[in-house]
């Protein structure tokens, strides 16, 4: 278990730690895990070698990251990427984590997790905790299951997560990779025009148009009180259906009640007339 961005509470960070000894997991961390400093968890240094010291343990098969929040971004330039690929330990985690899901694809060649993490404390047991439990013992991840929005069937890479960290990579040797991709996106407390402009960020970046297919995973707090009348989804909409590729909304995923695992980086299906998402490899080989 590790923290590469925001500080954990020792609560949290106990239930967690709980819920994965019930399903049969041996936990390793480092005494300064709940280290802070402001909105991180300890400076760039202790994060950034807590994160190669799990790469580097031959006692860890897999690497939890304890929450989201922000600090990705300023320990890249500090991870090994050969390091990483020789070490091929599936990575989880989501919200600013999708910075290394990113990172991970694009410059170190692997795929991982885009799943639940610690935040919850005690509440990760359930449907989407086995999910990941499973996946990481190679299991193939159960559909993802929404709202039929529209475009028929496409099928490509699996790729996504908080909107506001994919429009962060670009520009940067992770920038997000849309050819032919399946974009599965979420958000949380961003309002409507917040999201327009990150969208038109992303279709002036010409990465909207190289997708095969879009989902949308949960709208956490993403309403406007100031300009009441806008809808988040009427402006992700906006931009999507002029794509003419299949879309899905409402997907279990992201920072609401569920967040059900994906292999960030792996084949899929979308089916917009069905509205699921359909993963076609497992994130795991096991040994």
């Amino acid at each position: 278990m590790v923290a590469p961005a925001g500080p954990i509470d020792v609560d949290v960070l106990e239930a967690g730690i709980e819920d994965w000894r019930r399903a049969g997991f041996a936990i390793e961390m480092r005494d300064d895990l709940l280290a802070r400093r402001g909105y991180l968890a300890g400076d760039d240094e202790r994060r950034s070698a807590e994160l190669m010291d799990a790469v580097r343990n031959p006692a860890v098969d897999a690497i939890l990251c304890a929450r989201g929040g922000y600090g990705c971004h300023r320990i890249i330039s500090r991870l090994d990427p050969r390091a990483f690929h020789r070490a091929r330990k599936p990575l989880v985690g989501y919200s600013d984590i999708a910075t290394l899901l990113l990172w991970q694809q694009r410059v170190a060649g692997l795929s991982g997790f885009h799943g639940p993490m610690l935040e919850r404390g005690g509440d990760l047991a359930g449907e989407d905790f086995e999910t990941l439990v499973a996946s990481l013992e190679g299991a193939l991840a159960p559909p993802l299951r929404g709202k039929p929005g529209a475009g028929g069937r496409g099928e490509g890479v699996l790729i996504g997560g908080a909107l506001a960290v994919l429009v962060a990579s670009l520009g940067t040797p992770w920038e997000i990779d849309c050819r032919g991709a399946i974009l599965l996106v979420e958000e949380i407390h961003e309002p409507p025009y917040r999201i327009d402009r990150m969208l038109a960020q992303l279709d002036a970046a010409g990465k909207l148009r190289e997708l095969a297919g879009f989902g949308l995973g949960s709208l956490e707090g993403c309403e406007d009180r100031k300009y009441e009348g806008t809808d988040a989804w009427a402006v992700i909409e906006e931009f999507v259906a002029p794509l003419g590729i299949p879309w899905v909304t409402e997907l279990p995923m992201g920072h609401g009640a569920r967040n059900q695992a994906w292999p960030f980086g792996l084949p899929g299906t979308i089916d917009g007339e069905r509205g699921e998402v359909v993963i076609l490899e497992s994130g795991v080989a096991v040994r």
